[in-house]
């Protein structure tokens, strides 16, 4: 699998990153992207700075992410990294998280629930990207965003690498992913493969039509044929997490 919880949660409760090859997803054949054009692109690091998940600034205080990057851990565990393109760089902001809400019925990414809303413990002045209030046909050209791998045995990216996949109809990825469940994912991806995210991109945003549709959540391998990417469904999971919204 492209993503091991225990193995992501015991990096962020030692302070450190992931430091593995199965962590979380990385954007594989994607291209450097800017973060001026996407400001609400946000990742999640240790204490000690290193980089191990991704998130969507969906308000300015508010990340929506995966529910896996952040099971088992506490606030003072994690940081949010806003506006910064580079890591190797300082720019941006570094921002203490304040709450961790977890979907109640979380238990691994491929049962579904693979969602997590993180309260930071102040506003960022970044632009914000909406919830998709509907989902988008199948064949619709989403983005993938994310600093993970670029190959599925390789080093993580140092900047913001970014791809275009299609959204598949449930048809397809059922046929790809017996676990695979329409009415908590989507998935996204070629059926030869070869764009797709990886480890290191768990909880960054599937973007289509303006609006987060999808969080970074689970797949077989990296950019393999016939294994697209799993996201989570946001229509799925909308009114749990404006709940937290207004919170």
């Amino acid at each position: 699998m492209r993503l091991a919880v225990f193995l992501s949660v015991l990096a962020v409760l030692c302070g450190g990153g992931v430091a593995t090859a199965a962590a979380e997803p990385r954007v594989v054949g994607g291209t450097r992207a800017s973060i001026a054009e996407h400001p609400w692109v946000v990742f999640l690091a240790g204490t000690t700075g290193s980089q191990f998940c991704g998130g969507t600034l969906v308000a300015p205080t508010k990340v929506v992410t995966a529910a896996h990057c952040v099971a088992g851990t506490a606030p003072e565990r994690l940081v949010v990294v806003a506006g910064r393109e580079d890591k190797r760089t300082q720019a941006g902001e570094t921002l203490r998280v304040a709450r961790i809400w977890k979907h109640p019925f979380y238990s691994s990414a491929e049962q579904g629930s693979d969602v997590a809303v993180l309260t930071l413990a102040r506003p960022v002045a970044n632009r914000v990207l909406p919830l998709a209030s509907a989902d988008p046909a199948p064949g619709t050209v989403a983005k993938v965003l994310g600093w993970g791998r670029t190959a599925e045995i390789g080093a993580a990216s140092q900047v913001l690498l970014g791809a275009n996949v299609p959204v598949m109809s449930n048809q397809d990825c059922t046929a790809d992913y017996a676990r695979f469940d329409p009415a908590a994912m989507v998935c996204a991806g070629y059926p030869r493969g070869g764009i797709d995210t990886c480890q290191g991109d768990s909880g960054g945003p599937l973007v289509a039509n303006g609006a987060l549709i999808g969080v970074t959540s689970w797949g077989e391998g990296c950019a393999r044929p016939g294994q697209p990417g799993v996201y989570s469904r946001i229509t799925a999971y909308r009114a749990l997490i404006d709940q937290q919204l207004k919170g």
